[in-house]
């Protein structure tokens, strides 16, 4: 089979192998692909793979031979999926590949925004400390979090993750899912989302992007929140209207945000938030550990050899 990847630069670049997709047939990968060449790159393609590259109805129309498409990433609203199954083709993803890491990075923000290590060090270093009067100094407030509440919007394996970090930790955690099952309830309260809103003095985003959930957090939401409320959001940028989180950061009704996603991504230059007081963003990183693009990599192989097996397995499109 002639396989191609369209953009497999971010999974891969250059510490991980693609020799399990090599055994599985002629692999041609590309670091990146324009949107203009994905119907010619793929024209006589059996199999693609794709990360964020769209795949979308005119070019699964343009390219007869494909047979499966494999998304290397959990979310695939960047593959028409209708589409595809009209065709035929089944489309896979990457369901479990990154919980540790993402719940883990979720943390990461949390805890900079509570303690500013990374500003701190960097005021070291620049010797702000050996010409300190004192035998100290902090320039933002130091948050200490046992004690508090975290509500987690979206309690699946990767928010699950987070609420036993902070639980561990000495947080309170209530959860909103619309599937509560024992293993959240082991970590958290479930309750529902006005109560998450009320009473939460962090709020961590792990939902996926639906129409009722795009736009969640916004002016109306955001003003059920406790005043001085810090968010959490490594999930998807569009559960964010960013000019409404920009606003209420700059009154300081949010204390802070922690954002590893934004709408349009890469980020915009006249992206709000991007001017916004005590607002902490990261390029989309917390996925790529090694660790976890290496479990990706094994899971996309795997992914095709059922396939080609005759027993596909994380299907997305029925």
């Amino acid at each position: 089979m002639k396989i191609v990847v369209l953009d497999g630069y971010t999974e891969n670049p250059g510490d991980l192998s693609w020799s399990g997709l090599e055994a599985l047939g002629t692999l041609t990968v590309y670091d990146r692909t324009p949107e203009d060449q994905v119907a010619a790159r793929i024209a006589d393609a059996e199999v693609v793979f794709t990360n964020k590259t769209p795949v979308f109805r005119e070019t699964i129309a343009a390219c007869p031979n494909i047979q499966f498409i494999g998304v290397l990433a959990t979310g695939y609203n960047i593959v028409d999926v209708q589409a595809a199954k009209e065709r035929g083709i089944p489309v896979s993803n990457i369901p479990t590949y990154g919980t540790a890491a993402v719940g883990q990075f979720a943390i990461a923000l949390l805890l900079e925004i509570c303690h500013n290590v990374g500003h701190h060090s960097k005021a070291v270093a620049q010797g702000r400390w050996q010409s300190s009067p004192d035998w100290c100094f902090w320039d933002y407030p130091l948050i200490e979090l046992a004690g508090k509440t975290m509500g987690i919007i979206g309690f699946g394996r990767i928010g699950q993750t987070t609420g036993a970090i902070a639980k561990a930790m000495g947080m309170n955690l209530l959860a909103y899912d619309a599937y509560p099952n024992e293993s959240g309830k082991a970590i958290a309260q479930y309750t529902d989302i006005e109560t998450i809103y009320r009473e939460s003095d962090v709020i961590a985003l792990h939902c996926p992007l639906f129409p009722d959930t795009q736009g969640m957090i916004n002016k109306e939401s955001i003003a059920k929140m406790k005043n001085g409320v810090i968010i959490l959001n490594n999930s998807r940028g569009q559960l964010v209207v960013e000019q409404d989180l920009a606003d209420a950061l700059n009154s300081g009704k949010v204390y802070a945000a922690g954002l590893d996603v934004v709408s349009s991504e890469p980020i915009q230059p006249d992206n709000p938030l991007l001017k916004a007081q005590n607002c902490f963003i990261t390029p989309h990183i917390s996925w790529a550990p090694k660790e976890s693009r290496q479990r990706l990599m094994e899971i996309a192989v795997e992914n095709l050899r059922q396939f080609q097996n005759g027993t596909p397995v994380n299907i997305v499109n029925g």
